[in-house]
């Protein structure tokens, strides 16, 4: 009998450590063959940048690992029943956290399948932005919603009325929660419903260009808490989300990206303004910046020193508005110095012994005024 039980613990032990051996080395072979087929489909374009081997990898080893690893829990040999119990329920607890972890990589690769056809660096992406920025705030809540379920289950796990009732709770206070974490909260709750709001009522999107308490600078990312702008000068700008809501803001890409550039110059009342309009009308239809929709150069105000004249041209959007702007500065300013050096804004200034001989010479009042200095 005792030869009998010391040859058989052995053999029972040998068995576990077979078959555990072997769950490892078959969870470890299906997810290789099933990433080496994903992997074969991006390369040729199937999956490109859906992102399934980054998001999905990891998560569905642990998965394939604990699942085999469950089946071998009841060949172990000589295990008492309370602790077999113990350890399957702990792999099953860890089973479901990995599945947790595989839904959440489940919502960024729905996210990349979704956004493929939208290039935020297409010249009009309008639509691409609209839904960026609607998918990175349902990617938030998505990922809430799995933390929420995976947390409810792990209390179902377990067996015990108290906890049952706690994971019950979890799904069935969900309003009052709401409210207590709206009086705790404020602040993030009011967040967090601004970002529902400007996922469906876009007053921004990702990649718009706007222009908040000074700050020129585009729409980088949207999180379920803050708006991240990257400044012009690479500096980020944190913003909450409420600030969007209950102040306003400039949106240079609302409907479109199209935009008036609109360089100022300043001249004496000497210079030709027609010439000055044919030189800029000349420049800006050879400019590559150009869109081709309009132009045009006018006087828009005037002082006792110069004319100030708006040279005014459609672009694509706002950066080569910017580009543009400064390049027809700098054209004009050159044209002015070569044909009219004489014509840039001049103060004037009259001695006293001048105006004393104007005023005996008898001179009107308004010729007097107008050739005084400012």
């Amino acid at each position: 009998m005792n030869t009998h039980h010391v040859h058989h613990l052995p053999h029972g032990w040998f068995l576990a450590i077979f078959i555990f051996c072997a769950a490892i080395v078959i969870s470890n072979a299906v997810h290789w063959l099933i990433f080496r087929i994903v992997r074969h489909k991006a390369a040729h374009g199937a999956s490109r940048g859906w992102g399934i081997q980054q998001h999905l990898g990891r998560p569905s080893r642990a998965v394939f690992m604990l699942t085999c690893l469950l089946f071998v829990v009841p060949v172990i040999p000589r295990l008492p029943e309370w602790l077999a119990r113990d350890i399957r329920h702990g792999v099953f607890m860890l089973i479901v956290c990995a599945m947790g972890w595989f839904l959440v990589g489940c919502v960024y690769v729905l996210q990349a399948f979704m956004q493929r056809k939208y290039d935020l660096k297409a010249s009009d992406n309008a639509q691409a932005r609209r839904v960026h920025t609607q998918f990175q705030v349902l990617r938030h809540l998505l990922i809430g919603f799995v933390v929420v379920i995976t947390a409810v289950v792990l209390l179902w796990s377990f067996n015990d009325q108290r906890l049952w009732h706690y994971g019950s709770g979890l799904l069935a206070s969900a309003g009052i929660a709401s409210l207590l974490l709206a009086s705790a909260a404020k602040s993030t709750v009011s967040n967090v419903l601004a970002g529902i709001q400007i996922a469906f009522t876009e007053p921004i999107r990702i990649d718009d260009v706007v222009v908040i308490q000074g700050d020129w600078g585009r729409i980088e990312e949207i999180t379920s808490a803050y708006v991240v702008v990257k400044i012009w000068d690479l500096r980020r700008l944190i913003v909450p989300l409420s600030y969007f809501i209950e102040n306003p803001i400039e949106n240079w890409t609302r409907q479109s990206a199209d935009i008036l550039s609109y360089p100022y110059i300043y001249v004496d009342y000497s210079v030709p303004v027609s010439e000055l309009r044919a030189e800029f009308e000349k420049y800006v239809k050879q400019h590559p910046l150009w869109d081709g929709k309009g132009m045009g150069l006018q006087v828009t105000d005037w002082s006792a020193q110069a004319m100030q004249i708006r040279c005014l041209v459609t672009c694509r959007n706002s950066s080569d508005s910017f580009n543009i702007g400064c390049d027809i500065r700098e054209h004009m300013a050159t044209y002015i110095q070569q044909k009219y050096p004489q014509a840039f804004p001049l103060s004037r200034y009259l001695s006293r012994e001048m105006e004393t001989k104007q005023e005996s010479s008898g001179l009107p009042d308004q010729t007097q005024n107008g050739a005084k200095a400012a």
